[in-house]
């Protein structure tokens, strides 16, 4: 079954795999608005809770909604064939794992290889966007990586940090990255255009009612304090300091990423202010932060190349607030 919405030939058409998730709901939202014809992933058609909201969009006359498994390499083409662009917004982040292999690294780094070989025979496919992770960049996110001085920030022109120590996710993320990397490499004249972002934590409202999503999770539990895990109380116990960014900073950059000619090859972080577990509780609040924020993820080469004016963390933290 496809869900389909009303064609039109003259209009650019970009593919979102994860369209209908926490990002890929403001990506889609943005597409849409800028009058493209969007075609938008579903993991499995027969669960229209997952991606109705997307169906209350402006402009959802021209968006379609196609059933995909990242994994099977026929319907993966005939999702990407026609598309100008595609936008791969990866794999949900997952701390419970009941095989981390399936689960996990197979979606995530496998699919993203198999991806690259089916775009590879696209014919008209302009640019590929992967939506990543700060993860890719640094494993151990949020914490540091072993070494660095306080106060390091972190740009795109250093060597990615791997510890095999890391949660399956963020291993995942840093290796589906490299895959990327290593297709730039062995394919110095592909027949379309790859730009990475690497958000951090990505903050905000969401579009649906949906609970699946790890931006929604966190901030509940942080708004509420809670500490369902032992992770989460490492969190709160060290006061640990969070780099975020707002999502519709990360919808606009994606968006840009994506249509901004001489940006071919690039990875750029997308990142605004970090604060500490304590004020982000309090701004969840609507609360007066006690600590003030810092900049430990370089927006620079984002801001400089895409255009983007990334807000502070607060901003988004705020409307969370009052949602």
């Amino acid at each position: 079954m496809v869900t389909r919405g009303i064609q039109s030939p003259h209009m650019k058409i970009v593919g979102i795999i994860g369209g209908a998730g926490f990002i890929g709901s403001f990506v889609a939202r943005t597409f849409l608005r800028e009058h493209y014809k969007v075609r938008v992933s579903a993991t499995d058609i027969s669960k229209p809770e997952k991606y109705q909201h997307l169906r209350g969009l402006e402009h959802a006359e021209h968006l379609e909604i196609v059933p995909v498994n990242v994994l099977e390499k026929p319907g993966l083409q005939s999702f990407v064939n026609g598309c100008d662009i595609v936008v791969h917004c990866g794999t949900p982040f997952q701390l419970t794992l009941e095989d981390a292999q399936r689960d996990m690294f197979d979606p995530t780094v496998k699919g993203t290889e198999q991806f690259l070989e089916v775009a590879g025979k696209a014919a008209g496919l302009k640019r590929v966007v992967f939506i990543g992770s700060v993860a890719a960049h640094n494993t151990n996110f949020p914490m540091s990586v072993p070494g660095r001085a306080p106060g390091h920030v972190y740009t795109e022109a250093e060597t990615p940090f791997h510890s095999s120590e890391s949660i399956p996710y963020a291993q995942a993320k840093y290796f589906a990255d490299q895959a990327v990397r290593r297709y730039l490499e062995s394919h110095p004249h592909p027949a379309f255009e790859i730009v990475t972002v690497s958000p951090t934590l990505v903050a905000g409202p969401a579009l649906s009612s949906r609970q699946d999503s790890t931006s929604q999770g966190f901030q509940f539990l942080a708004k509420n304090k809670m500490a369902p895990d032992d992770f989460f109380t490492m969190l709160w116990e060290t006061d640990m300091e969070w780099a975020l960014v707002d999502v519709l900073d990360v919808a606009e950059a994606v968006f840009k990423a994506a249509t901004v000619p001489g940006v071919h090859g690039k990875t750029y972080l997308l990142s605004g202010d970090s604060w500490k577990m304590s004020d982000i509780n309090r701004l969840l609040n609507n609360e007066s932060p006690v600590g003030a924020p810092r900049v430990t993820y370089s927006n620079a080469a984002a801001t400089r190349d895409l255009g983007v004016t990334f807000k502070s963390g607060r901003v988004p933290l705020g409307r969370f607030g009052i949602s």
